[in-house]
């Protein structure tokens, strides 16, 4: 039972370790650190090798020049010294050595050994040491000498001694040796423990910056921590968080990114809540109005013909809402548009005519373009229809309504004028939105026409402008570029050739 017990406390656990593992070890804080520490490390040991050969190089330059200084000192010695033709060769030999060493000036780990005759005279320091003691093996050697020689050896004790010998030649005779030499592997020792306080100091430099770079990229870090959680506590049912941008750099800039694409899923999940919510209340009512007739549906003929007249009217208005819909849904995809190169003058004299059969109006052109342009003929005719059909819902029998159109630059303006009630400033934004109606608005649309209209200009790259003032009628304006952009050129063709072939037929 406690085995049992234990494994399902540890299943609990494991989740909850795992998770803190990841946040602590394999996150990238930690690889960031790991990289930081890496490269410091491969920097100080090059550094600390680097350092080491390089203190080796000049140890040796220094041992060198310090023993031919000294061995240039003794043959100046040797060179000055007076012949005295009844001074024994020994005693004369002795004389130059005392002087030699009377001006030495001895140096750690240095030897010197003077030899008159094969027999070891005088040495510095007087009492050699254990080192240079336990090689009898060179001292003997040197003893036997009669050229110069400049060698590095190995002795009995194993150390190595980097030395210089000098005959003292008196009456054309070697009669004496001089035998500078320095105990390189004491030097070297010295210098292997410099180093090593030097990697010490390092490795503890480094334990502390890595203890600083950690806190240090945990306070970079936090807004991508921050970041994070923000983004596992945002669900559906709450877009409100956001993540202080208070950091100008980097990270500063991806938080005011992320924020932004909050802002548009924010607007995204509530256009579709309203759309979902507006939708079901389209369709509702003409469902509503077709129920309550068939259950009211009795047999008396002409009772039935009439009920059945408006439940065909119900659901044709259903079929324009959905049809409305799906237009919108299109609106987002590149096969949307089929661009053809027209006369705006004859698309100006088209759409008056069509305008004309909406309804009784006042109809006239007040302007009549003259030029080309590429665009989605059939769409802008839809466009501009639309436009039509609010400016008649909005006016009485034999008011006046105007459309025209116009080149200016590299822009095309087409626009439908009329003198209805006007639309009021608080409600000009708000009606290019779906299922949106002015305030004053008498007319029981879908609220779909003029988000159709806006749809249609900006998938060819303009835009759709209001000008109203209320009581005086509005005047809809559609901007359009006279080129369809580039990357809609990308998207459709026309006859088998692409947009860019018509806009050069065009442009010639």
């Amino acid at each position: 039972m406690g085995a049992g017990r234990f494994s399902d406390w540890d299943k609990q656990l494991n989740p909850s370790v795992a998770r803190l593992w990841r946040r602590t070890f394999g996150g990238v804080r930690t690889r960031i650190l790991a990289w930081y520490v890496l490269l410091i490390a491969l920097c100080g040991v090059t550094s600390v090798l680097a350092v080491r050969e390089i203190l080796f190089m000049q140890l040796q330059e220094r041992l060198e020049t310090s023993l031919v200084r000294e061995v240039r000192l003794f043959e100046l010695l040797s060179a000055e010294e007076p012949v005295v033709q009844e001074q024994p060769m020994r005693e004369r030999a002795a004389h130059i050595f005392d002087r030699f060493f009377y001006r030495y000036v001895p140096h750690d780990n240095e030897f010197m050994l003077a030899y008159i005759d094969g027999e070891l005279y005088r040495t510095m320091p007087q009492k050699l040491d254990g080192t240079m003691r336990a090689n009898g093996k060179l001292t003997s050697r040197w003893s036997h000498l009669r050229a110069p020689e400049r060698d590095e050896r190995t002795g009995s004790s194993g150390e190595k001694f980097l030395y210089i010998a000098e005959p003292l030649r008196l009456g054309g005779e070697p009669r004496g040796l001089l035998v500078a030499a320095y105990c390189v592997s004491c030097e070297r020792r010295e210098v292997e423990r410099s180093v090593m306080v030097v990697a010490q100091v390092f490795i503890g430099a480094t334990l502390l910056a890595s203890l600083l770079a950690w806190i240090a990229a945990g306070r970079v870090l936090a807004p991508l921590r921050l970041l994070a959680e923000t983004a596992r506590s945002i669900g559906e049912s709450d877009l409100t968080r956001r993540i202080p941008a208070g950091d100008r750099g980097e990270l500063g800039e991806l938080a005011a990114t992320f924020n932004q694409m909050l802002d548009r899923l924010e607007a995204a999940f509530a256009s579709q809540r309203n759309f979902i919510s507006d939708a079901g209340h389209e369709l509702r009512t003409p469902i509503t109005i077709v129920r309550g007739h068939l259950e009211l549906l009795g047999d008396d003929p002409g009772e039935r013909a009439e009920t059945m007249a408006i439940v065909y009217d119900e659901l044709d208005r259903m079929n324009r809402f959905v049809d409305d819909l799906l237009l919108l849904a299109r609106a987002e995809r590149p096969d949307f548009l089929f661009f053809e190169l027209f006369d705006v003058g004859e698309l100006t004299d088209e759409l008056y005519a069509k305008a004309r059969a909406l309804a009784p109006r006042e109809w006239s052109i007040e302007a009549r373009g003259s030029g080309r342009m590429v665009a989605d003929r059939q769409r802008l005719t839809q466009a501009v229809i639309n436009l039509a059909q609010n400016a008649v819902q909005h006016t009485a029998p034999g008011d006046r309504i105007a459309i025209g159109s116009a080149l200016r630059g590299v822009w095309v303006y087409l626009w439908v004028s009329d003198c209805g009630p006007g639309i009021a400033p608080e409600d000009q934004r708000r009606i290019f939105e779906r299922f949106e109606r002015g305030s004053h608005s008498r007319y029981e649309g879908s609220g779909l026409g003029l988000a159709i209209v806006q749809a249609i200009a900006t998938t060819h790259g303009g835009s759709i402008q209001l000008t109203s003032v209320p009581g005086a009628g509005a005047t809809f304006t559609l901007v359009l570029p006279l080129d369809p952009p580039q990357e809609l050129q990308l998207h459709n063709q026309l006859a088998g050739q692409s947009c860019s072939t018509v806009l050069s037929v065009y442009s010639h």
